[in-house]
């Protein structure tokens, strides 16, 4: 796989983006009255890594027009280093547009976290490839890596054939196209048959596969490691047969890449990646981070490994990288890593967690 050298933009994402709110001090949502408020969606937390790195980072998303609450999302954006590009919507009236709420209880020990999701209304299930020249885009701007993931292809039939289309443009151009499938059982429920098609479709023209074993069996059909019985460890090698079949089914796949989590407590994980790079495996195996809030950790990783790409590294040093972003995101009451330079990324793949003067 080879990536464009004439490139305008290191990453585009395509994405709807909404607000986040978080109690302050890991209370339950139900009980607390001091929130975190912060915008998000789970396609810039992978663009963040990227973007906070230095490359020039793209976001396609829709805004309500002269809502407060796009014009938060897209100062944050500018802060994050991303440029954006996307329409503006009428919001229509009080029951109209708008974009959407995520609202998360971090959790603490024995007491799991909490996400509830609130996408009545969103003005993201309205992106629809109409919008955007992608002929400029891709053609005469160019793309090295378009980043899509199984949230937004599966959020509306809208966004689903958005999303085959920006594959098939990206490939044409000689972008290399990325996905993290993302499955989420809300979103597929009574849609199964289209939604396999359109994510078939996209994984025949990427260069990049990455998600969890649950991810390649409900969104591909992939057959994963059983469920229960053996620990993560005692699986790498069901989880190599699996890849071994992602890469037969979607023979473009140059990159092929898993998460692996074992969960002790909320504040507690066991953290690690296995990454295939056309024929060379590289396991970053389960260690023990420490997690402030688990959302995004795995957006983090993929984060990671596609700066690794964009930088030309092989694939331990891919691996090694996108475990330590993963791992910083963790770090954070916010759902994305913002790494200050490559150097405090290494020294958390390292353990070297030493003050720095």
């Amino acid at each position: 796989m080879k990536l464009r050298e004439d490139a305008r933009w290191s990453l585009v994402v395509p994405t709807s983006m909404g607000v986040r709110i978080t109690p302050e001090n890991r209370a339950p949502v139900h009980v607390a009255d001091r929130f975190l408020l912060q915008a998000t969606s789970a396609e810039t937390n992978v663009a963040s890594v990227v973007s906070h790195l230095g490359e020039p980072t793209l976001v396609l998303t829709a805004f309500v027009k002269g809502s407060p609450i796009s014009a938060l999302i897209k100062a944050d954006l500018r802060k994050r280093n991303m440029s954006y590009e996307g329409p503006e919507i009428e919001q229509g009236d009080a029951w109209g547009f708008r974009h959407q709420f995520n609202i998360a209880d971090s959790g603490f020990g024995g007491r799991a976290p909490r996400v509830w999701n609130d996408r009545a209304g969103e003005v993201g299930r309205e992106l629809s490839v109409d919008q955007f020249d992608l002929e400029r885009l891709f053609g005469t701007e160019g793309v090295k890596i378009l980043h899509l993931s199984g949230l937004i292809a599966a959020l509306s039939p809208s966004t689903s054939k958005f999303c085959v289309e920006l594959a098939k443009a990206a490939h044409k151009h000689g972008t290399a196209v990325a996905m993290d499938l993302n499955y989420r059982a809300t979103f597929w429920k009574g849609r199964e048959e289209e939604l396999s098609a359109a994510f078939d479709e996209i994984a025949k023209n990427c260069d990049i596969l990455y998600g969890n074993e649950e991810d390649f069996q409900l969104c591909l059909g992939i057959e994963g490691p059983e469920a229960g019985g053996k620990s993560i460890d005692e699986k790498i090698d069901d989880f190599k047969a699996m890849i071994g079949r992602i890469k037969e089914a979607y023979p473009n796949a140059a990159w092929i890449g898993t998460s692996l989590r074992e969960v002790i407590s909320a504040n507690h994980h066991k953290w690690g990646i296995l990454l295939w790079n056309e024929g060379e495996f590289y396991l970053a195996p389960l260690r023990d981070i420490d997690v402030m809030d688990r959302i995004g950790g795995g957006d983090g990783s993929v984060g990671g490994v596609l700066y690794g790409i964009l930088k030309g590294w092989n694939v331990e040093k891919c691996a090694q990288f996108g475990w330590a972003t993963g791992a910083l995101a963790a770090t954070s009451l916010y759902d994305y890593g913002a790494p200050a330079d490559e150097k405090q990324v290494w020294d958390l793949w390292q353990g070297n967690a030493r003050v720095q003067r």
